[in-house]
């Protein structure tokens, strides 16, 4: 009886429709033959290995999401034009077209079960280090669950990081022209903290182009811009001061 308070107690003390990771359980002193016991007195059910589900909630990448921040104590989050979509900060909303981006540090995996679910939406996963795990993130509500999400200036950087294979340049000058009110501070410390060079430069040139307020603010002296060329397409235009070679159309973009 003691058992079956804490375990519901347990449950009831998490939002309606989170998923239970078995590791999170069995530190809270539930062993895999008791939640097999539970599952068996269909109070829950196992939607894969190591991740159950309260009997009568239907399990959501949100709900999953939340148990990898909370239960498991990961950074992967919601960033990229995932991010940016729900903050209201890109012209469409990347969740119509079913998909969403993740991040996630350079050591972090999804789980299987995660990654093996059907949740109605292609998932995009990317672990990186090159900006630290916790910087730039911020608590959104969606629907049940407070979800940590990328900032807008953390978000845009993690498309530049995905430039030029798996998103288009021009985009993400799109997405710049519509930051005009990003705190220099903040993104000072992202841009002092990120170790990619192509990002920084990126993110800099696109900045000044657009003609933001808050470039005037920005402290190049702290910033590591690298030494050297960098090239991102062939036949593209150089543009001398950040030492880079972007596409004709983003040069030529009005």
């Amino acid at each position: 009886m003691e058992k079956e308070q804490k375990i519901n107690h347990l449950l009831n003390a998490q939002p309606s429709g989170v998923v239970y990771l078995s590791s999170w359980l069995t530190e809270n002193g539930f062993s895999t033959q008791l939640l097999n016991r539970y599952k068996n007195s269909n109070w829950i059910y196992s939607i894969g290995t190591g991740a159950w589900m309260r009997v009568g909630d239907s399990p959501t990448y949100q709900g999953a999401l939340f148990a990898l921040q909370r239960q498991a104590d990961l950074n992967i989050h919601l960033g990229g034009k995932t991010a940016l979509s729900l903050l209201g900060k890109a012209h469409y909303l990347e969740l119509a077209t079913k998909q969403i981006t993740l991040f996630g540090g350079s050591n972090e995996r999804l789980p299987a079960w995660f990654l093996k679910y059907d949740w109605g939406v292609t998932v995009n996963y990317f672990s990186s280090s090159f900006l630290p795990p916790k910087m730039g993130l911020r608590s959104l509500e969606q629907g049940a669950f407070n979800l940590l999400v990328s900032t807008p200036a953390r978000a845009l950087m993690e498309c530049l990081y995905l430039t030029p294979q798996k998103q288009e340049l021009v985009e993400c000058y799109e997405i710049m022209e519509g930051l005009n009110n990003l705190r220099p501070k903040q993104v000072q410390e992202l841009l002092m903290a990120c170790t990619s060079i192509k990002v920084k430069r990126l993110f800099l040139y696109m900045a000044e182009k657009a003609g933001h307020d808050w470039f005037k603010y920005i402290d190049f002296e702290n910033i590591d811009l690298g030494k050297g060329k960098r090239s991102l397409v062939k036949d593209g235009v150089y543009i001398s001061k950040y030492r880079t070679t972007v596409p004709k159309a983003l040069e030529n973009y009005e």
